[in-house]
């Protein structure tokens, strides 16, 4: 990264967004503004011919959106394609579409004015929400009241795109996104949205790079402009100079050679040089990402993000829908094994029907917002259990800080299987039982954590921002985000001798444990199982295989005995050039 901020300070033609959905892309802009919609105000002569036209435009846009849906479900899997689904119920709600032909009839005005005011009461209290969460979805709704009321003006909105452009817009519905992708469209890049938002997930389910959220995008860049989009870090560079593009031209033929070269690791064993295995796992946001699983040379679930079925499916899915997805993910799994993360909420996470706090990441996040809202809880773990009767399924809490917090869960764990018997239900009270390290209370804590689970998985992303005291989406301290600190690596140091002394299996998750620099470290600490996203697997089975154990050991405590992330980050340079290590993450 250290390379790719001097790179930056260089030049001044850059912009800064939210990498979206990871990628490089070098092209010409697409600018995409759709036309504003007038809505016709005032009384009606006919209201008969006035609640037919409200009706046939209803249908057309549940025409239109079924194509859509189906589109998306080829392209993007089924429970991708579900965020279009939601769409249609809510044009498909009674309770709504009978209140707007009512008030048509009584109050014989325009149809379109009906659908808007109507439309504009959920999304008055969506807005006013102050959650950016809740803004996006809002946004969704949005669409849908500009599609009905465009059919029954009807109007139709046409854009001709070249393929092969970056489109550039203020924001994109999922239905934008996904009709792009017909086109060829080669990246995103919008002046709102964020992580959660649907455009979002469509692009990294499509694998098309997006930065999003980019501030004053519309004010300096105009059709045709040359860009350069790195969905990888989040930046933007305008009419790039010509050794910009030679740099993220180098950087893209580096990305494709290497993605070329790892395919035949695939079916290789994760061991290093000298016989020693390194289990690799896989990290999954949804289910529709276990087909990449298969094709990256991991084995099993290291961490399932159960938060993302709230961001797609845009509320909490009941028990039977959890029951549901889990159970089909552990048989696909089977006889691998699935770690389901509890719902992760609050922070930079979603925060659907989540209190708007001052300072979320120090607030009811994880495991707090599950005890205080025991009823969602209850029913997730109830699904976890119903769906572990291929005894590959694992639990997992996130952001503990407290034993009270594990004793507590275990406590309704129980009340919940006591109530699963009583229907007669099928579950599995044998539950594998473990944690996330990710707050520095649990890292110094861990001897004592240890005897109330059976393993641990440390999340890097939060446990070295609370250590540090660094945010870690904050520009003005990102450089004192440092993995490779001394004091970071102490500190996992200390987690893994404490799982070590009370025989818990302990493995890793979040950024580092995809930065090919860190996995002799992480490796000589002792750490023998990683979770990351199968995307990221070849390069690090790669890594693995290509130094000893007992050097790595060495290297470690070498580590530990630095000052400074510069001479630790010394001490790995020499241990690469040493074993002929390629670095393969991008832009370091």
């Amino acid at each position: 990264m250290k390379e790719y901020r001097e790179f930056l300070h260089a030049s001044d033609n850059w912009m800064k967004g939210i990498p979206a959905a990871a990628g490089l892309y070098i092209g010409n802009a697409y600018v995409y503004s759709k036309e504003t919609i007038v809505v016709k105000e005032g009384k009606i002569k006919d209201v008969e011919e006035a609640v037919v036209a409200y009706r046939e435009a209803i249908a057309r846009s549940k025409k239109e959106m079924d194509k859509i849906f189906n589109l998306a479900k080829e392209k993007m899997g089924e429970q991708r394609a579900s965020i279009f689904e939601a769409q249609l119920m809510i044009m498909e709600d009674p309770e709504l579409l009978d209140v707007i032909e009512q008030r048509i009839r009584d109050e014989k005005a325009e149809p379109e004015s009906i659908v808007k005011d109507e439309f504009n009461k959920y999304l008055g209290m969506m807005f006013d929400a102050e959650d950016p969460y809740m803004s996006e979805r809002a946004m969704d709704v949005q669409d849908i009241r500009n599609r009905i009321i465009r059919n029954l003006k009807k109007e139709r909105w046409t854009s001709t795109i070249v393929p092969g452009m970056i489109v550039v817009s203020e924001m994109l519905t999922p239905a934008d996104t996904i009709l792009f992708s017909r086109n060829d469209v080669k990246a995103f890049v919008t002046e709102h949205g964020g992580l959660t938002s649907h455009a979002a997930i469509i692009a990294r389910s499509l694998n098309i790079p997006a930065v999003l959220g980019v501030s004053k995008l519309l004010e300096t860049v105009t059709a045709e402009t040359e860009l350069i989009v790195d969905g990888f870090y989040g930046y933007i560079f305008v009419n790039p100079t010509e050794s910009q593009k030679e740099f993220f031209r180098e950087k893209i033929s580096q990305l494709n050679k290497v993605n070329t070269a790892l395919k035949e690791l695939i079916n290789l064993p994760s061991v290093t040089k000298d016989g020693v295995e390194i289990e690799l796992q896989a990290n999954v946001d949804v289910t529709g990402e276990f087909e990449r699983i298969t094709t990256s040379g991991t084995k099993g679930i290291g961490l399932y993000r159960t938060e993302q079925l709230i961001e797609e499916l845009g509320e909490f899915p009941d028990e039977e829908t959890q029951t549901r997805i889990y159970t089909d993910l552990s048989a696909r799994a089977y006889p691998d094994v699935v770690t389901i993360r509890a719902f992760d909420l609050g922070g930079d996470k979603t925060r659907l029907f989540h209190p708007v706090e001052k300072n979320p990441f120090l607030g009811l996040r994880g495991i707090r917002f599950l005890l205080d809202n025991k009823d969602i809880f209850k029913g997730q773990i109830k699904a976890i259990m119903r769906s572990a009767t291929n005894r590959n399924v694992r639990f997992m809490l996130p952001m503990v800080s407290t034993v009270k917090e594990i004793r507590e869960t275990k406590k309704l764990m129980k009340e919940c299987a006591d109530e699963l018997k009583a229907t007669g239900v099928k579950y599995s009270g044998k539950i594998p039982f473990g944690i996330m390290i990710e707050i520095p209370s649990a890292a110094v804590l861990a001897s004592k954590l240890a005897p109330e689970c059976d393993f641990f998985s440390i999340g890097t992303n939060d446990l070295i921002q609370y250590l540090m005291a660094v945010d870690r989406g904050n520009d003005l301290v990102a450089d004192l985000y440092q993995e490779f600190h001394p004091a970071v690596l102490r500190t996992l140091k200390y987690i893994i001798e404490d799982s070590k002394q009370f025989n818990i299996s302990i493995s890793i998750c979040g950024e580092m444990a995809t930065d090919t620099l860190a996995i002799p470290v992480l490796v000589g600490l002792g750490l023998k199982s990683f979770s990351v996203s199968p995307t990221v697997a070849p390069p690090i089975k790669r890594t693995i295989r290509s130094f000893t154990y007992e050097r790595a050991e060495q290297l470690a405590d070498e580590c530990i005995a630095c000052a400074s992330e510069e001479e630790v980050l010394e001490k790995i340079a020499a241990f690469f050039e040493e074993f002929n290590i390629q670095r393969t993450r991008y832009l370091i």
